[in-house]
C-alpha cells in the first residue's frame, strides 16, 4: 500500500479517521489513480464521500484548490453477475465479453457516457471530467468542501416544489433516451434546494427491454419517499408525465 500513501493528499494523511480499503486499492488501481495524478485531473485523494455495492467515491483536490470527486469501482469484491445483468441488456454493449475487468471497464465508460448525455440534455448532474480503466472523475457537488447531502437525509423544504423539479430531470432524461434505473431517495443529492441525480452505473437506454421495468420501478421509489414525508402522489400521473402524455 506504499504506492496508496505517496498518492493520498498530505492534507488527509494525518487523518486518522480515513481507513484504507484493501479490497479497493489493489496495485492495478493504484496506478489507475498515479496515473490521472500525473496527467493533472487531481493531486491526491482527500477523504472518502461514500461506499457503495460496486464502488468507492473520494474527494480530491486540485492544483488551484478545488475539489473534485473520485468513483473507485472495485475490482476484486464487485458483485460482477449483478453488473453485467445490468449491462448486457443495453444496446450499446450487446457485444461485451464476460469478463471481470471487461465488465468494469464498461461499466465505468457507460456511467462516463450517460453522464455526458444527461448534462448535454441539461438534466442536473456531476458533470464527468474523465475516466480511465475503473476509475471516474466527476465534478464535486457541494460547498467548502463538503459534499451536498443525499435526499434521504436533507429533507427539502418544500417537498412539493422538490418534487417537481425531480420530475423535470426525469422527463428531460426520458427525451434523451434514457432511464436511471436505480433512482431514489438514495441517489439524489439535495444540493442548496435542488435535486442532483447520481450514480448512473445502471443507466440505460429506452430501447432496453427492461427499460419500462426500470421506468416503473424509479417512479415508485420516488412516490414512496415522497409519500413518507407526507405528499399525495400518483404513480400513474407520474409516469404518463414522465414520458410526456
Amino acid at each position: 500500500m506504499i504506492l496508496f500513501y505517496l498518492f493520498m493528499s498530505k492534507k488527509s494523511r494525518p487523518k486518522e479517521e480515513f481507513k484504507v480499503w484493501g479490497d479497493v486499492f489493489d496495485q492495478f488501481t493504484q496506478r489507475t489513480v498515479y496515473k490521472l495524478i500525473t496527467q493533472g485531473h487531481f493531486e491526491g485523494l482527500e477523504s472518502p464521500i461514500s461506499i457503495g455495492k460496486e464502488s468507492n467515491v473520494f474527494s480530491a483536490l486540485k492544483k488551484d484548490g478545488t475539489r473534485v470527486m473520485v468513483k473507485i469501482y472495485r475490482l476484486e469484491t464487485c458483485d460482477f453477475n449483478r453488473m453485467y445483468d445490468y449491462i448486457k441488456d443495453d444496446p450499446r454493449y450487446l457485444k461485451l465479453k464476460k469478463g471481470k475487468r471487461n465488465i468494469v471497464f464498461s461499466c465505468v465508460q457507460r456511467e462516463y457516457r450517460n453522464l455526458l448525455k444527461a448534462r448535454e440534455a441539461n438534466i442536473s448532474v456531476p458533470t464527468p471530467l474523465t475516466f480511465f480503466k475503473n476509475v471516474l472523475v466527476l465534478e464535486f457537488v457541494g460547498d467548502n468542501g463538503i459534499i451536498a447531502r443525499k435526499l434521504k437525509d436533507a429533507l427539502p423544504k418544500n417537498p412539493k416544489e422538490f418534487l417537481s423539479k425531480i420530475l423535470t430531470n426525469m422527463r428531460k432524461l426520458h427525451q434523451a433516451g434514457l432511464v436511471h434505473a436505480d433512482l431514489s431517495a438514495f441517489n439524489i443529492l439535495n444540493y442548496n434546494e435542488r435535486p442532483v441525480f447520481i450514480d448512473f452505473s445502471q443507466c440505460t437506454t429506452l430501447e432496453s427491454s427492461r427499460a419500462n421495468e426500470y421506468l416503473e420501478r424509479d417512479i415508485r421509489n420516488i412516490c414512496n419517499f415522497f409519500r413518507k414525508i407526507g405528499l399525495k402522489v400518483d404513480e400513474n400521473k407520474m409516469k404518463k408525465d414522465v414520458m410526456g402524455k
